[in-house]
């Protein structure tokens, strides 16, 4: 069911091992010890810098890291995490009991007073100050009113600001990073993470800039929602697995902050034509109509892992809500392309009639699948004769009892909520996890 890449569990093993591996050379320098106080700033200081060092790997988007989990897992887990690190690092400079004077001649294992000099002091403090600052701005970057790509860029230029001065902050204050073999860890990695950043913003960029798209037709196909199609520039397109996303950038150079990730909306039999479904919901998707046919695009992906695994042989339950139909509608179409034979149901939750994508061809698919369309409304018109209200309990009990299939899988994707809710009462009706496959990408 998952791309390829490390395994989870090695992945949280080696996570967890490096994050600790600071702490632990540390312990092993057989330094005279402080007081338990001072001892545990320390600790929460090389832990969290660590962890923070770890960050940048864990949002570059690399195939090896959230390819068997999911990237949305990974982005969630980097959120958290940031979280935890940053309260290691603000709570650690009140720990410490001795006094923050200037090294001493009687003391240089630094037993009894802390080293801090004026260098130290500043990049300590600001570091300090700044990590709070990128951490609430993330969790609440729609209220800030920046654009998702100046936050982008001052998230960017942010962490690495924070990360190159705790290094120096490290090395100068630092009693355990004093030490070479630390000190060498610490350089490696930030050197990592720094990497990490060029490769983000310079390399990845370059190699997109060698396999350019062209905008081919932008047509309206329901209410604020449209689809966007291209086509590649004298190269083959991209391979991907239906129902996967990809981060698009239309119009602008790939070196651009302004891209975004959408589910294509075609599936691998209509390459080298590759389309996307997008609602109007702000930003770039309320300029969608306005792009003309012969604007450039550029691709970084694919990924994701909402696809129907390999060698499933029951049958499918697909539960989307508003936009997330568009990698239902990629999985549905390379099933009709393969005259898929297996038990289908699309239930498809909308606000109004018109908000409805792809209603005709859809209405063709279950002439040449077995699919039976379920469509939910939640303010209907007079005269609607289908289900009202929300993809609920009562609902799915119901659809449960009509399909009756053993081993049915069940793929949802709409707004975090939905899915969520759906996902709660599938768990409640008994189905295991593992036949439950979703993908979000909001949390806060």
């Amino acid at each position: 069911m998952r791309q390829k890449g490390i395994h989870p569990a090695a992945l949280l093993a080696a996570y967890v091992v490096i994050a600790l591996l600071p702490a632990g050379m540390a312990a092993l320098q057989g330094l005279p010890p402080r007081p338990w106080r001072d001892e545990l700033a320390s600790g929460l200081a090389l832990v969290g810098f660590a962890m923070l060092l770890l960050e940048f790997v864990l949002s570059g988007r690399f195939r090896w890291v959230s390819g068997r989990v999911g990237i949305d897992v990974t982005m969630r887990f980097h959120q958290l995490i940031g979280r935890v690190l940053a309260v290691f690092i603000i709570v650690h400079p009140f720990l410490y009991s001795l006094p923050m004077s200037g090294p001493s001649a009687r003391d240089p294992a630094g037993e009894t007073i802390l080293n801090l000099s004026g260098l130290a002091l500043v990049t300590g403090a600001v570091a300090w100050l700044l990590l709070p600052a990128l951490i609430l701005t993330s969790m609440f970057r729609r209220d800030t009113g920046y654009s998702y790509e100046t936050w982008r860029l001052m998230h960017g230029v942010g962490a690495a600001l924070i990360a190159l001065l705790s290094l120096l902050h490290a090395l100068d204050a630092g009693r355990y990073s004093a030490d070479p073999l630390l000190a060498g860890f610490w350089l490696l990695l930030t050197a990592a993470a720094m990497a990490t950043l060029l490769h983000v913003y310079l390399l990845r960029p370059l190699m997109r800039r060698r396999h350019p798209y062209r905008v081919t037709s932008v047509e309206q196909i329901a209410t604020r929602s449209w689809q966007l199609a291209i086509e590649p520039q004298g190269d083959r397109a991209i391979d991907f697995k239906p129902g996967q996303f990809v981060w698009l950038t239309v119009g602008r150079s790939p070196f651009s902050f302004v891209e975004h990730p959408f589910s294509i909306s075609s599936c691998p039999a209509d390459r080298p034509r590759i389309e996307f479904a997008i609602k109007q919901a702000g930003d770039f998707t309320d300029q969608i109509g306005s792009i003309a046919p012969g604007a450039r695009a550029y691709l970084d992906g694919p990924h994701g892992h909402l696809f129907i695994p390999r060698g499933h042989g029951a049958g499918i339950t697909f539960i989307a809500g508003g936009v997330g139909m568009a990698p239902m509608m990629s999985m549905l179409r390379q099933l009709r392309a393969e005259r898929d034979e297996r038990p289908l149901r699309l239930v498809y939750g909308n606000r109004v009639r018109e908000q409805i994508m792809y209603a005709q061809e859809l209405d063709d698919m279950a002439s040449e699948l077995d699919l039976r369309i379920t469509h939910v409304l939640s303010e209907p018109a007079e005269g609607w004769r289908g289900e009202t209200g929300m993809v609920d309990e009562a609902l799915i009990r119901s659809l449960m009892a009509a399909d009756d299939s053993d081993g049915r899988l069940y793929i949802i994707c709409g707004p975090p909520p939905m899915i969520d809710q759906v996902a709660a009462i599938l768990r409640g009706f008994g189905v295991p996890r593992a036949r439950i496959l979703a993908e979000k990408f909001s949390y806060d």
